[in-house]
């Protein structure tokens, strides 16, 4: 992951904490449509399946998983809208 995850800035933050596995990447489904392409959408998790789930589906449906970062309790993860 060539960017620095910290200066990233989201357009739109998903606060997923504390729902399990399929919540967070229904979540991340939703939000990715409200953003233009080209800007980021944050996915906070504390569901350890995000970090398998989210690269995937970003993926498969041709975004871009930015990366994960550890915040205090939780996961930030980062995906550009790509299409």
């Amino acid at each position: 992951m060539s960017e620095d995850l910290k200066s990233l800035v989201a357009v739109k933050v998903v606060d997923a904490r504390g729902t399990a596995c399929p919540g967070p990447l229904l979540e991340a489904k939703k939000a990715i449509g409200s953003v233009p392409v080209g800007q980021i959408v944050e996915v906070q998790s504390n569901d350890a399946g995000s970090r398998n789930d989210l690269p995937i589906w970003a993926k498969k449906v041709g975004h871009e998983y930015v990366g994960v970062e550890q915040a205090d309790g939780f996961d930030r993860h980062f995906v550009r809208r790509k299409k």
